[in-house]
C-alpha cells in the first residue's frame, strides 16, 4: 500500500500541469494585464488582477476578474480530469492561481454584498484545499 494512497475512497487530488511563463512573468514585475492578455489561460494572471484592483478599493472590478480566474482554473481542472470536486492542493505550485481566483472571487463577492456566492466560494476553497483557505484567508 502507498503511503499516499486515499483510504477514503475520493476522487484523487488534481494537480495542474506548470505553465511557469506566466508566474515568471509576474515575478519579473511585468503587469499583471501584459500577462492576462499575452496567456488569457493563466488563472495566476488574472488572479493578481484581482487582488491589484481589490487593494485599490475597486470591488466590482476585482470580481470580474476573479470571475474570469476562476473560469479558466475550472477550465484547466476539467481537462486534467477533475470531476467537480476533489483536492486541488494548495501544496502544487500550479493549482495556486486557480485557487487564489477562487479566493479572490469569495472575497469581491462579500465585498459588495453577494453573501451566496461568498458562501459557495468560500466553501468550495475550503472543500478544495483547507491549506489555501488558510493561507489566503
Amino acid at each position: 500500500m502507498s503511503i499516499h494512497e486515499n483510504l477514503l475512497g475520493g476522487p484523487p487530488p488534481t494537480r495542474l500541469p506548470d505553465d511557469p511563463e506566466p508566474r515568471e512573468l509576474l515575478a519579473a514585475g511585468t503587469a499583471p494585464a501584459d500577462v492576462a492578455a499575452k496567456y488569457p489561460a493563466s488563472s495566476l494572471a488574472w488572479a493578481q488582477l484581482a487582488d491589484d484592483a481589490f487593494e485599490a478599493g475597486r470591488p466590482v472590478e476585482s470580481y470580474a476578474y476573479a470571475r474570469t480566474g476562476y473560469h479558466r482554473g475550472l477550465d484547466a481542472l476539467r481537462r486534467n480530469g477533475w470531476k467537480g470536486h476533489g483536492p486541488v492542493p494548495w501544496e502544487h505550485e500550479p493549482n495556486r492561481g486557480f485557487l487564489r481566483a477562487l479566493y479572490a472571487l469569495a472575497r469581491a463577492a462579500q465585498a459588495i454584498g453577494e453573501q451566496e456566492e461568498y458562501e459557495r466560494c468560500a466553501t468550495f476553497l475550503r472543500e478544495s484545499s483547507e491549506t489555501a483557505a488558510q493561507t489566503l484567508g
